[in-house]
């Protein structure tokens, strides 16, 4: 098949979940015999190669600045979608069938518009779906009320949908999707075996972008409020964003700078390594599509603290006292809670932990959603 993948952002150009999804899709729909094309905005210098084995990588629009404190900026998308519609509408007939993330959602309202033309099937990743209150939350009455209709004029196009958590499968459905979602669990594209679990250090880890919505400056009043009952604790804060100055002041308001550090972004490497060693990952997230920072410290036999929300789907990936815990808050006397519990709990938490790993590795594995997505092209192959 001739297979169009439409997304703004390309690994390891930039780094993120969706970003390594499609990166990978990419590389395995080739190595299939598939004939792989993929739009995105240019990140890398004109004229070199984007580095994407057996893809066909075309820049549809300029490197652009894509968040300003942590919020997505509008004009990016826009451009992103323009240039997807204009090369649709003149190469769309090659393509069989053009796969999409949900958002931005002009790219994907921009190959819905043009599927009755040129007749390819539409196949659409929903990483997330928002509801109309954080719409409004996020982008105030008038930008929120603009945004939900977007996003919802993007459910109800004719599509084969994929998703990674119930809760996103669930309000697609609501939304008014056509059909049933298919969800899919996996994104772990590290080491099957799993690791043995040993004995933790007494060192909590953040890792994530110091974006709102990922409550970072929490991680830190979590980690000082647990130090008043374990008072050898210590917490590291990984990662850089707008939020980083919030995360700086915090350490230093609560006097924890000799027990709590934030290097910012390091070598991939050292984060494996804290996590491996690390008495949990503490990830107060308010909205999470996924969460698959909770696996890979599973998969190291490292529990997690997560919290509960009505927008977070990490918490599908938790079941309590098994592989760590939900907080039912962010407020620092619940996180450190949680992490006493996971004190408390020793070695026996961090085998339960090393144990559900290995029990729901093959559908964890982006190698298992990988090979649900390429047999529904198949399928799709098969009945046209």
């Amino acid at each position: 098949m001739r297979i169009c993948l439409v997304y703004d952002c390309l690994f390891p150009h930039t780094v993120g979940g969706a970003e390594r999804w499609y990166r990978n899709l990419g590389e395995r729909l080739a190595r299939e015999g598939h004939e792989v094309t993929y739009l995105t905005l240019r990140q890398w210098e004109r004229g070199a190669d984007p580095g994407v084995r057996g893809v066909d990588v075309r820049a549809v629009g300029s490197q652009m600045v894509l968040y300003v404190e942590g919020r997505g900026r509008v004009l990016p998308p826009l451009v992103f979608g323009v240039g997807v519609l204009w090369h649709l509408l003149w190469h769309g007939r090659r393509y069989d069938a053009v796969h999409t993330a949900s958002f931005p959602y002009f790219s994907l309202l921009a190959a819905g518009l043009l599927r009755p033309m040129w007749r390819y099937r539409l196949v659409v990743d929903w990483h997330e779906v928002w509801t109309r209150a954080y719409w409004r939350g996020y982008l105030g009455a008038a930008g929120g009320r603009i945004g939900y209709a977007v996003q919802r004029a993007g459910v109800r196009l004719r599509q084969r949908a994929f998703c990674f958590s119930r809760l996103h499968g669930q309000r697609l459905v609501e939304e008014g999707l056509r059909g049933a979602p298919t969800v899919l669990r996996g994104e772990y594209a590290g080491s099957l075996e799993g690791a043995d679990a040993v004995a933790a250090d007494d060192v909590v880890v953040f890792a994530g972008r110091h974006i709102p919505e990922k409550r970072a400056p929490a991680a830190v009043g979590g980690i000082a409020a647990a130090r008043e009952r374990l008072p050898g604790l210590r917490g590291v804060v990984f990662g850089d964003g707008p939020e980083r100055e919030r995360v700086l002041a915090e350490i230093a308001a609560r006097g924890a700078g000799d027990a709590i550090t934030a290097p910012g972004f390091v070598a991939a490497e050292e984060v494996d390594e804290a996590l491996r060693c690390a008495l949990c990952l503490l990830a107060p997230s308010e909205r999470e599509g996924y969460g698959l920072v909770v696996v890979e410290a599973s998969a190291r036999g490292t529990p997690s603290v997560v919290v509960a929300g009505p927008d977070n789907a990490m918490v599908e990936l938790v079941e309590q006292g098994v592989n760590g815990f939900v907080a039912p808050s962010a407020e620092p006397a619940d996180l450190a809670e949680a992490i006493v519990r996971v004190h408390e709990e020793g070695l026996a938490l961090r085998e339960r932990t090393a144990a559900w790993f290995r029990e729901h590795v093959h559908e964890l594995s982006l190698e298992g959603s990988l090979e649900r997505v390429v047999a529904s092209y198949a399928a799709d192959s098969a009945r046209a």
